[in-house]
């Protein structure tokens, strides 16, 4: 039989052994030796490595033999291989994130849908030139007989939308699973998701797998762990990871919601290449066309999960699986697609309080400090520092604070730029301040409008 040897760059990887051609001599044979440079090839004396199934930028993988098993189970070797560009730094990290992987898998491994994790080895072998020791780590998981949506992909062409409705109810629950073990996968992708031959699916390589950051909604988007951004390891797949993971932010379980979302357009399509289905500028996604046949509620499911923010996404699993189905309660759609409405009229309510509340300092002062306030929350707003729940809270005690101090303002309040005098009394200011409120959602919707036109002219 042949055996492979896993040593990187070993010149002459197959070795042939006649003598182990039946089962009997293979499980009692001590241990096997690379014949070009000595490398043990029964890993731990227990896994046969029969050949490479796939290699990528931080390992491989193999197929390989539990020879302790009475039918000698196959099973996958997957083998940590930096890079040799990679700095000492580097290497390290790339190690944590291994060893960190063999501990999700232990956990999250009883998941009938996730490869069930049999051993983590840690090797040290002498180096091939008999220099050193060299220190090599591997984890040996279960083997899923099939083939990953990618490759079902290439051979099928696109998926119909009950096709691709089985992936989702099939994989969400697998999610849920995951983010309750208070881990997020990050790299969900077409050739992370096998179809085994009895027609299960399988959520695989948990090489990306991050803790999951405790935040609530209103907090999403911003790096709110504490770390420097630059310290965290940006591991993504471009078209198929949101904004806040490309920019090395804190990522959350509508990450891989958005992931897994971006997926199913690109089964959808049959287009491999779907970052050219989002705008550059909005990070709005295009990807509905004629030739798509896909329904409108599968659409607005998925046009939701792919929002560039993470707290206007279904915030769990549980949620697009309640979203999907066809009673799925139309009022909380209707109040959850409103949402967006909330921070403009938020920011208009507050801005006219102030408006109010300058009255005792000259209009023009007035006028400037409400524009460069104006100006400040806009920025804020751009930049994810000011949240719903930041501007609720000060929104609410400007309120408190202008109504305790209309008794020393003026009978007729001057509102800036508007040209308009107010009658001092709460319920005018109160009536003027949702007015505003109002004012501005209107102002926000128009400009979107005329940007997705000249959008779409240009």
């Amino acid at each position: 039989m042949e055996i492979y040897c896993t040593r990187p760059h070993c010149s002459k990887s197959i070795n042939s052994f006649p003598d182990l051609n039946e089962p009997l001599d293979l499980k009692n044979v001590r241990q096997k030796y690379c014949i070009t440079c000595g490398m043990p090839l029964f890993l731990d004396g227990r896994y046969v490595p029969l050949k490479e199934l796939r290699k990528g930028g931080f390992g491989a993988a193999f197929l390989a033999y539990d020879r302790r098993t009475p039918a000698m189970r196959k099973c996958v070797v997957k083998q940590l291989q930096p890079s040799p560009s990679l700095n000492e730094e580097q290497i390290q990290k790339t190690t944590q994130l291994f060893h960190r992987e063999a501990e999700v898998l232990e956990t999250l491994g009883t998941h009938p849908q996730i490869p069930e994790l049999f051993a983590f080895i840690n090797l040290r072998v002498p180096n091939w030139e008999g220099q050193k020791n060299q220190e090599l780590f591997y984890l040996v998981q279960q083997y899923i007989d099939g083939e990953d949506l990618e490759q079902e992909l290439n051979r099928k062409g696109m998926f119909s939308e009950a096709e691709v409705l089985e992936v989702l109810q099939k994989i969400l629950p697998v999610l849920e699973f995951v983010h309750t073990h208070h881990s997020i996968h990050r790299d969900i992708k077409p050739s992370n998701i096998m179809r085994a031959r009895n027609g299960s699916l399988y959520l695989i390589d948990f090489g990306a797998v991050k803790q999951v950051v405790k935040a609530t909604p209103e907090q999403q988007g911003a790096n709110s762990n504490g770390i420097h951004s630059g310290m965290l390891t940006g591991i993504y797949t471009p078209g198929f990871a949101p904004s806040e993971q490309t920019a090395c932010l804190a990522v959350y379980p509508s990450t891989d919601l958005y992931a897994l979302a971006a997926t199913c357009v690109c089964l959808l399509t049959g287009k491999k290449q779907i970052k050219h289905f989002i705008d550059p500028n909005t990070k709005a996604w295009f990807w509905r066309s004629p030739k798509v046949k896909v329904s409108d509620r599968l659409a607005n499911v998925l046009e939701r999960m792919l929002k560039d923010k993470p707290k206007e996404r279904y915030q769990s699993a549980t949620e697009v699986l309640h979203a999907l189905q066809p009673t799925s309660n139309l009022t909380s759609t209707f109040i959850n697609n409103l949402e967006w409405l909330v921070e403009p009229f938020l920011i208009g309510f507050e801005i006219a309080l102030l408006a109010i509340a300058f009255n005792k300092l000259p209009t023009s002062i007035n006028g400037a400090l409400v524009s460069i306030t104006l100006a400040s929350f806009i920025y804020a707003q751009h930049r994810r520092i000011l949240t719903r729940h930041h501007l609720s809270i000060l929104t609410g005690s400007t309120l408190v604070v202008v109504l305790l101090l209309l008794s020393d303002l003026p009978a007729r309040l001057e509102i800036p730029f508007l040209n308009l005098v107010l009658q001092n009394n709460p319920i005018y200011v109160i009536l003027f301040a949702i007015l505003s409120g109002i004012f501005a959602i209107t102002l926000l919707g128009l400009s979107q409008l005329i940007y997705q036109l000249l959008a779409r002219i240009v």
